[in-house]
């Protein structure tokens, strides 16, 4: 198993970083900060790039905002440096649902489990 996990790396980015990347990030990379989902930032000596390495699936929403505007370069401090003021009104980051059975759906849709009548909807029979 574990000749076929580094073997999928060589060519996926989907399952975790590729060998290229493990190699540049240990060359190169100097560790900036962790997030709350163990998501690892990078940068280089210099900063001319920044990166992050996923922990688990690569997916864009698993980055907190924080952490986004500093690897789009938004603002140049990490958040391990200076920390963005939060609102009260703020609700924690989380990820996009999509595809997920936790993903909105709107009243009277059928992938809801319990669907509200539709009061507005007449069924067509053919006459």
């Amino acid at each position: 198993m574990g000749l076929l996990k580094t073997a999928l790396r060589a060519v996926t980015w989907w399952n975790g970083q590729t060998l290229n990347t493990q190699l540049f990030t240990w060359r190169k990379g100097v560790k900036v900060g962790e997030d709350g989902q163990g998501n690892i930032f990078y940068k280089t000596h210099d900063d001319a790039r920044r990166w992050v390495i996923f922990n688990g699936e690569a997916e864009a929403s698993r980055i907190d905002p924080e952490w986004h505007g500093w690897l789009h370069r938004t603002w140049d401090e990490p958040p391990t440096d200076k920390p963005l003021p939060h609102k009260s009104w703020e609700k924690p980051h989380q990820e996009n649902l999509t595809g997920t059975a936790l993903a909105y759906a709107p009243s009277g849709s059928i992938r809801r489990t319990e669907p509200k009548s539709r009061d507005d909807y007449e069924a067509w029979t053919p006459e």
